[in-house]
């Protein structure tokens, strides 16, 4: 008898499963001996154990269709057949109902419908043939949701920046690894990173402790944008836009009022949807995996593997010395080419402030009133001077300062920049808002220990009774102490 094919599935040989190519190419091994050295197709058949004409319709097979005819066919209607459509529907919509149901289950109920219909009562294998022809994003969306269906089976559009500075990706996240705060406890830092979407340069970072902040970001955007001190780091400029997420930093008044002001539109991924945020993700997903690991306090499955010693300006300088000296060099997978190679092809004249003043205006959010003394301002424990603050003495400004680099500061009068004062103990050296709080710290750990050393030695210097040594009573515990009415010689 022959047949029926007509409802089989047909498709390139390279595009059938592995068990059914396997399969099509042990039977051909079966028919080589006949098709290559003229062997009986009966000795071959005979040889392999395989039925005579079994072996004939694998060759009629062969013949027609290639090795692709040798495969098991598959009917499209498998496990359909001498079912009636009403119940095939029904076992279709029990495997899209929510919450999901297993198969075994599914096939109860469909027995128990079957016999009040009066209809045949389909097998296991029947019933779990007919689930797995499901479409897999009709079965997704049923069960998990638009969500679930949209980010496992909606196409997405990879789009790349068409030069460089076209479009920068701004983004933060919890690093693993623990590092010690001013006080010495262990904690987690965030990371900020801005890239440039064409070449996957970093152009600029932040390494911060508590949540993400608008000021966080705008230290972000102030290093990505302005020239850098590194010569290895040539990135720079500002981006046509800038593509970030809802959250309430990249939402912020300030942020807005930047864009505006430096003429970058700004650009909001749709809520909940991070597909357009993968580039970003995946240098997250570098460093996590390539520079945290080498670290002390670095954290696996939430505990650290090694005790945390950095502070956070180390671990500030850890992941710059990995950004510069590493990330951009590189070739990157998705372009070919390094970063900062790629960046530097176009030749072309990035856009920047008229001065780091301008900049620091718009980004840099810390801002301080002084008074301008006669030997220049003081400010953090520190002094600083510059020629031109001889015109304002007792003059009320405004500092602005960026935490990273308290060597040098900013000096507004009447919201116009006057100058930048430099604190000449420490010119030419960049100092942290951190490491100031850190001398603090120690310098208080310091005077405490000491007052407490002279305190001890306080006993040293006390006369001693020239009478038998007496051994004081115990204090009374504080439940029973009383007062008591003090006599004195006078009083006998």
């Amino acid at each position: 008898m022959r047949r029926d094919t007509s409802n089989s599935t047909e498709a390139p040989f390279a595009a059938l499963p592995e068990d059914r190519r396997r399969e099509a190419m042990a039977r051909l091994a079966v028919l080589r001996p006949a098709l290559e050295e003229e062997v009986p197709l009966a000795r071959a058949a005979a040889e392999a154990g395989v039925p005579l004409r079994t072996a004939q319709r694998w060759l009629a097979r062969y013949r027609k269709d290639g090795v692709q005819g040798l495969a098991r066919l598959v009917r499209r209607d498998a496990g359909r057949r001498r079912l009636p459509p009403k119940l095939v529907a029904l076992i279709e919509g029990l495997g899209l109902l929510r919450p999901r149901r297993s198969a075994a289950a599914i096939h109860r109920r469909v027995v128990e419908a079957a016999r009040a219909e009066g209809w045949p009562a389909p097998s296991y294998a029947a019933v779990h043939a007919i689930l797995a022809t499901l479409d897999p994003a009709m079965v997704t969306l049923a069960q998990d949701g638009p969500a679930a269906f949209r980010d496992r089976f909606e196409l997405i559009h990879r789009h790349r920046a068409e030069a460089p500075n076209a479009l920068w990706q701004a983004d933060h996240t919890l690093l693993d690894v623990l590092i010690l705060d001013q006080k010495g406890k262990p904690v987690r830092p965030w990371l900020t990173t801005v890239i440039d979407d064409h070449s996957r340069a970093v152009t600029g970072y932040m390494v911060f402790l508590g949540a993400p902040s608008a000021l966080n970001t705008s230290l972000a955007l102030r290093q990505a944008i302005w020239r850098k001190a590194d010569a290895a780091w040539t990135v720079c400029g500002i981006p046509d836009a800038l593509y970030v997420d809802h959250g309430s930093d990249f939402t912020s008044v300030h942020l807005e009022q930047v864009a505006a002001d430096l003429r970058i539109r700004l650009i909001h991924s749709a809520v909940a949807r991070p597909q357009g945020r993968g580039k970003i993700e995946r240098l997250f997903g570098t460093i996590t995996t390539e520079l945290l690991p080498e670290l002390p306090g670095h954290l696996v499955g939430g505990r650290p593997v090694s005790a945390p010693r950095l502070s956070l300006a180390e671990l500030d300088r850890a992941i710059g010395a990995f950004v510069v000296g590493t990330y951009n060099l590189r070739p990157h997978s998705g372009t070919g080419k390094a970063p900062r190679e790629t960046w530097a092809a176009g030749a072309f004249l990035p856009r920047l402030p008229d001065s780091l003043e301008e900049l620091d205006l718009l980004l840099v959010l810390h801002a301080k009133p002084r008074i301008v003394q006669r030997d220049g301002i003081r400010f953090e424990g520190l002094r600083y001077a510059s020629p031109t603050l001889a015109g304002f003495v007792g003059e009320a400004v405004t500092v602005r300062f960026d935490p990273r680099d308290l060597s040098e500061i900013r000096v507004f009068h009447r919201d116009r920049f006057v100058c930048r004062a430099i604190s000449e103990e420490h010119a030419g050296e960049a100092v942290t808002l951190k490491d100031i709080e850190a001398a603090r710290r120690a310098h208080r750990l310091a005077l405490r220990a000491g007052i407490g050393e002279r305190i001890a030695r306080v006993a040293d210097f006390l006369p001693i009774s020239d009478g038998p040594a007496q051994t004081a009573a115990p204090p009374e515990p504080p439940s029973r102490a009383r007062t008591r009415l003090r006599l004195y010689e006078e009083d006998d």
